[in-house]
């Protein structure tokens, strides 16, 4: 999709539909036609959140949206009308759809609404469609109307030109990377296994300039003492792979800020292995490789968007597969610090492929650390998919994720950490529990584990399990949902001031 920032007046963009922003107790923009006003008199548009009007003028189409009182207007609730509105576009075979901004709000600048109405339109606009037939001639294909919008355009004020369209190119990058992160998601075991997926990291490294790649095999896995992870993957005969990703976007003028890291769980099938998940929606562990999809995917924007930090990403890919040569509950492993392991249950086996990621960031000089990951079915039963759950041995850096959540949408919800949850994964044979029984506090037990491999560097855990996909929000819909990519790009520009 296209985007771009106008500043004359929507009514003569390029576009045949044009949005207009309603507010309660306000009037339309004083240059809409007088078909828009007819619309409001006889109660068929409405200013209330969500609400859609269609009519034509001037030969467009005029999409009239409900955004409710302005002062509750907040970025996070124009990525839903944006998505609103787009549906309904489509639905009426846009091609060229242009926005006329509202302006400020209370909760929002103008653009920031603007950067917000991009994502949501980007963002639900996206379908999987890489194992659909296409139909049969051109003629079928004309029937059809268009499933995507070719064009999106945003017309504000002259003043605020340069602004704005900052804000558009740099909202678009980013939506286009939660899509591709998406993409990675919803592609098969089958297509998408580790050594894909190493692949698709050493190809965002010719693509985009200051990303350097690095994916090591189970040979150099071993070597490197990781134990952990080893023993998930030594399950399939898939090659696993370990994927390190660097981006230093600092010069000379820059502030020097903390190397971040970010580590990603992809798993990219699992299981459960020799503990067997139930054959019920086992299919949806395909999505056991989301922390991975948007690590890399955050890193691809960070790069793209040239943020003047320094960071590194881990990425841990295997599938977790049950066979003769799989690991077993009663096993006893080694990660990469000496901490050994008792494997209570082998489909606890994000964080052992977690642990040693992690302490292969902070060997690498991470100082500031997130790890992303599917971890645990307890986080949804806690938090739904309306928040993932965090957790972390650092306030300051916890308070950071936090608020780039908040300003993302992409919320987060912090869960403790009492030492009196170490307790719970001591081993009885080995150092650590992978999978304690007594199944309390299951998300913290996950987390409390994972804290056992960053030492004293500052640490989040976010456990998006209930958040990667099947999110139901307007914007992502059903599916996977590209979650946190745009939360560790936020992240990331908060360490730019």
């Amino acid at each position: 999709m296209q985007t771009s920032a106008i500043t004359p007046s929507s009514g003569t963009a390029d576009a045949d539909t044009i949005a207009i922003a309603l507010f309660a107790g306000e009037q339309p923009p004083p240059d809409s036609p007088p078909a828009v006003t007819e619309l409001l008199s006889s109660d068929e548009a409405r200013r209330s959140f969500k609400s859609l009007a269609l009519t034509h003028a001037d030969g467009k189409r005029w999409l009239l949206v409900g955004l409710g009182a302005r002062e509750e207007l907040t970025a996070e609730r124009a990525r839903v009308a944006a998505a609103v509105a787009s549906q309904r576009a489509r639905e009426i075979s846009t091609r060229a759809l242009c926005w006329q901004l509202p302006g400020d709000a209370p909760g929002a600048s103008a653009e920031e609404i603007a950067a917000a109405l991009v994502e949501g339109t980007i963002l639900s606009d996206y379908r999987y469609e890489r194992y659909k037939s296409k139909p049969d001639g051109e003629d079928a294909e004309a029937d059809r109307p268009p499933k995507h919008l070719e064009r999106l355009i945003l017309a504000g004020a002259p003043e605020r030109a340069a602004a704005l369209e900052t804000a558009v190119a740099e909202a678009t990058v980013l939506a286009e990377a939660v899509n591709r992160a998406r993409e990675l998601q919803n592609r098969p075991g089958n297509d998408l296994t580790p050594t894909a997926l190493g692949e698709y990291a050493k190809q965002l490294a010719s693509e985009v300039e200051g990303v350097s790649v690095e994916v090591e095999g189970r040979g150099q896995i071993l070597a490197r003492g990781m134990g952990a992870f080893a023993a998930v993957a030594q399950g399939s005969d898939q090659e696993p792979a370990l994927i390190t990703i660097s981006y230093d976007g600092r010069s000379s003028t820059t502030p020097s800020g903390p190397t971040l890291g970010f580590v990603g769980k992809a798993v990219t099938f699992d299981s459960g292995g020799i503990s067997l998940k139930p054959g019920a929606k086992m299919a949806e562990m395909k999505f056991d490789m989301s922390g991975g999809a948007a690590v890399i995917e955050a890193v691809s924007a960070i790069a793209r968007l040239r943020l003047p930090v320094k960071l590194m990403a881990v990425v841990g890919a295997t599938e977790n597969l049950p066979s003769g040569h799989a690991i077993k509950p009663g096993d006893i492993v080694t990660a990469a610090n000496g901490t050994t392991v008792e494997i209570n249950n082998t489909d606890a086996e994000g964080r052992l492929v977690l642990a040693d990621c992690l302490c292969h960031a902070v060997a690498q000089g991470a100082e500031r650390i997130v790890d992303l990951a599917t971890l645990t079915g307890a986080v949804i039963v806690a938090l739904g998919s309306t928040y993932a759950g965090l957790m972390s041995n650092d306030d300051e850096l916890a308070g950071r994720v936090a608020q780039a959540g908040e300003r993302t949408g992409e919320i987060v919800w912090r869960l403790p950490l009492h030492e009196e949850y170490e307790e719970l994964i001591k081993g009885t044979y080995a150092d650590l529990d992978n999978a304690p029984e007594g199944h309390k506090a299951g998300t913290i037990v996950g987390a409390t584990f994972l804290s056992n491999f960053v030492g004293e560097t500052p640490w989040v855990h976010l456990d998006i399990a209930g958040s990667a996909w099947e999110l139901d929000r307007a914007y992502v819909g059903k599916g996977a949902s590209g979650y946190a990519v745009r939360l560790l790009v936020e992240l990331a520009r908060s360490y730019c001031a």
